[in-house]
């Protein structure tokens, strides 16, 4: 991470895609979210190593089916030239050996495509609180270790709610997918709990991305297909 990020707070972002018109889109999105910021795209494997080398970002967006390198390979590359950004993939790819591979090399996350804005947001909000957590820890002994071993590996505990979010509305939300019979959309989950839409919907993804919730998708005779959600038994 650079000096001038640091003295900002900014997370600085390569996000790396073959393909001109998707990482446009990932650019678009994380941009979205505070504290990141986009400070580089690349669309080859070779890009992406020398653009980390010469933007030296926090984290870095790593589609995996590039022209010239696999991504996971980029990763063995980063690493010996001594760069210690993280890495989220983003990819289409749901081979159990490549998952395994991503593991094992250390990435933070891994986002299957396609993916919207909330699936995205979501990951990078819980990154955001995790790095956070690892930057400010103290070690004075094993316990303090294993904290922060259990940061650096576990997810957010569910009822560790982003800025802005509050408790009450999300045991509102919660209240109305355990009770559901079946799924809820945002719609119904919001006739349900008196909020809005849009906050249901910030509320359901949530609960979604911290493994509490599934997700399902319902396809109508056009548009896009709308998601429904389940509370997990």
């Amino acid at each position: 991470m650079t000096e001038a990020s640091d003295k900002a707070g900014a997370i600085d972002v390569l996000v790396v895609d073959d393909d001109f018109m998707v990482a446009r889109v990932h650019r678009a999105f994380v941009e979205r979210v505070e504290p990141f910021r986009v400070v580089g795209t690349a669309h080859t494997g070779e890009q992406a190593v020398e653009a980390v080398d010469e933007l030296r970002p926090d984290l870095v967006l790593l589609d995996l089916y590039l022209p010239d390198l696999f991504g996971l390979d980029v990763i063995p590359r980063l690493r010996a030239a001594g760069h210690d950004c993280d890495v989220m993939v983003i990819s289409a790819a749901t081979e159990a050996d490549t998952v395994r591979g991503a593991v094992r090399r250390g990435v933070v996350d891994y986002l299957l495509k396609p993916f919207d804005f909330e699936d995205l947001r979501l990951r990078l909000e819980r990154y955001a609180a995790q790095r956070g957590r690892l930057l400010t820890a103290v070690v004075r002994g094993q316990a303090d270790v294993d904290r922060v071993l259990a940061d650096a590996f576990v997810p957010a505990p569910a009822h560790t709610l982003p800025k802005g979010m509050s408790v009450e509305t999300a045991e509102l939300v919660e209240r109305a997918l355990r009770e559901a019979d079946g799924t809820l959309s945002a719609t119904e989950c919001a006739a349900l709990t008196g909020v809005s839409r849009v906050s249901a919907r910030r509320y359901l993804e949530h609960f979604h991305g911290t493994g509490s919730a599934q997700v399902s998708l319902r396809y109508g005779a056009t548009g896009r297909p709308e998601r429904r959600y389940a509370w997990r038994a």
